[in-house]
């Protein structure tokens, strides 16, 4: 269990906070203390208001009421330059609010003492590598300091951030999802990061609605909901009652609510596949007019599922079948001509069009894997792309002047629905979604989920999401996966949801303990 070393007086105090966006109050006299040598686990669904609360703490957003302590003295942070001076530093969630593009790595991770002029007026690349690897040494990160900070992906941007705000010898440290980009290996070193600090009496604002994180990590578990604090528990924790009380739900209601068929065709059967050299065979079957969630902690196998499924990757041993028909796609072309469709983790990457490329607008990003089939001879028939896309617009309540938009004119909600949209265009017998809700907000979310379990009777949906809360919501049957392998599989429709809640939170304490001995 962490142990955590508790002051009088608070290292932060946040005192009946509100912030508002017009009409919509984002937080709601919302309080939060951090104390010395403290990780506190800040849970919330999507749109609970967890990130506005965390910029609020660094100075990015000021609120609209409310009080702000640091060492007990009351202070405005006007700014995030006037919060890192009271010894408060953020490291953001999106990988694209990271570091300098253009810059060099080792110049990254001194960034903040080139800004102070620490160096001095001219900088030589001597004294900043020897600074920058000093830096990357404080969490022990291993990269070329030389290479340039945009060719680094994800994982690699977020722990140039930790680093660098380990290096400003930060009172109080908040990490907004940090681990959302990052492999399990990453991960567990980040771990052993937050446990040195802790030990040097810095206080953590820890952000996230991974439950292996949180039961690994914290002192203390504060839950928001609809912008206020609806609980607040110490040591021991108990997670099926944090997220009861995040999703503002009986568990049991939970169940009730999913009308999938218990039986039905078999869509897609995994018969003793195995996806990795090693790893266990798992058998897994779904049938029409089911939602199956894929969850587990990252990296335990559920976007290679979804690969090997569409012809991205191939799994080692196995079957897998098809409608009765044994599957070994060779590409997602053919997957497609199958009716087998995908939607990746990144929709920028996966999905959507650069804004100046012709069909880059809702109406040619709904037809463009359809084209093929719509239009045999090549010649694209415009109304019938438009027809297309006003119905996905009507029937997913895309917000957009027209299909003629470009996508970077949407919001993020926006967006994925027009990923989901563009697969719903046409039939097909089984859709395969990686993290479908990642960076939506909870009213986009609900019109996602309303629209994946309305879909064609005779398919299946396969959806993997790490958040709890979402594979709760939008499954009729939750696959656990650990080690590239199901570790246990919850019918939602019989009132599993607590016994898969409490399945989850041993199965994540325990693969985080198997890390921990692999990676410190």
């Amino acid at each position: 269990m962490p142990a955590s070393s508790h002051h009088d007086i608070p290292s932060l105090q946040l005192v009946d906070i509100c912030k508002a966006y017009g009409p919509v109050r984002v937080l709601n006299q919302a309080r939060i203390l951090v104390r010395q040598g403290e990780v506190v686990a800040l849970m919330g669904a999507n749109g609970a208001g967890k990130s506005t609360l965390a910029k609020i703490a660094a100075g990015v957003v000021e609120p609209d009421n409310g009080q702000i302590l640091v060492a007990g003295k009351e202070v405005r942070l006007a700014s995030p330059r006037i919060a890192r001076q009271h010894g408060i530093v953020i490291v953001h969630q999106s990988t694209n609010e990271l570091g300098a593009p253009g810059l060099s790595v080792a110049e990254n991770l001194v960034l903040d003492d080139l800004c102070a002029g620490t160096f001095g007026t001219l900088a030589g690349k001597r004294k900043v590598k020897q600074r920058a690897k000093a830096v990357a040494a404080g969490i022990g990160l291993e990269l070329d300091i030389e290479q340039d900070f945009e060719e680094l992906g994800p994982a690699h941007r977020q722990l140039v951030a930790i680093a660098r705000a380990v290096a400003t010898k930060a009172a109080v440290l908040i990490l907004d999802e940090p681990t959302a980009s990052l492999s399990a290996g990453e991960a567990a070193r980040l771990f052993a990061v937050v446990d040195r600090l802790r030990g040097l009496g810095v206080g953590i604002l820890y952000i996230s609605h991974r439950l292996e994180d949180i039961r690994r990590l914290a002192d203390r578990i504060v839950v928001l909901r609809n912008g206020r604090i609806v609980a607040n528990q110490v040591c021991p924790l108990d997670l099926p009652a944090a997220i009861k009380a995040m999703i503002g739900r009986d568990l049991d209601a939970i169940g009730r609510e999913h009308k999938g068929p218990s039986s039905g065709k078999a869509v897609l059967t995994l018969r003793q596949v195995r996806l990795l050299p090693g790893a266990p065979k798992f058998d897994l079957t779904v049938a029409t007019g089911q939602v199956l969630a894929l969850t587990g902690a990252l990296g335990s196998g559920k976007s290679r599922l979804l690969g090997a499924i569409f012809g991205l990757t191939r799994i080692v041993e196995g079957e897998i079948v098809l409608s009765e028909r044994i599957w070994q796609p060779r590409g997602p072309q053919e997957a497609i001509a199958a009716g087998v469709f995908m939607a990746g983790e990144d929709r920028w990457r996966s999905s959507l069009l650069p804004p100046a490329t012709p069909g880059g607008d809702i109406a040619g990003t709904i037809a463009f894997p359809h084209r093929r089939r719509w239009f045999p001879t090549g010649l694209v028939d415009e109304s019938r792309e438009q027809l297309a896309a006003q119905q996905s617009i009507r029937a997913l309540g895309i917000r957009c002047r027209s299909s003629r938009d470009t996508l970077d004119l949407l919001s993020g909600g926006n967006q994925q629905k027009v990923v989901i949209a563009r697969w719903q265009a046409a039939s097909y017998r089984l859709l395969l979604l990686d993290e479908p809700f990642q960076g939506v907000d909870v009213g986009a979310r609900r019109d996602l989920i309303t629209a994946i379990r309305t879909g064609p009777p005779d398919s299946a949906t396969l959806v993997a999401t790490s958040d709890v809360e979402e594979a709760l919501e939008v499954a009729d049957l939750v696959a656990v996966m650990r080690n590239h392998t199901v570790a246990g599989l919850y019918d939602l429709r019989n009132g599993d949801s607590a016994s898969f809640l409490a399945a989850i939170s041993v199965v994540e304490h325990d693969e985080t303990s198997d890390l921990e001995r692999a990676v410190l």
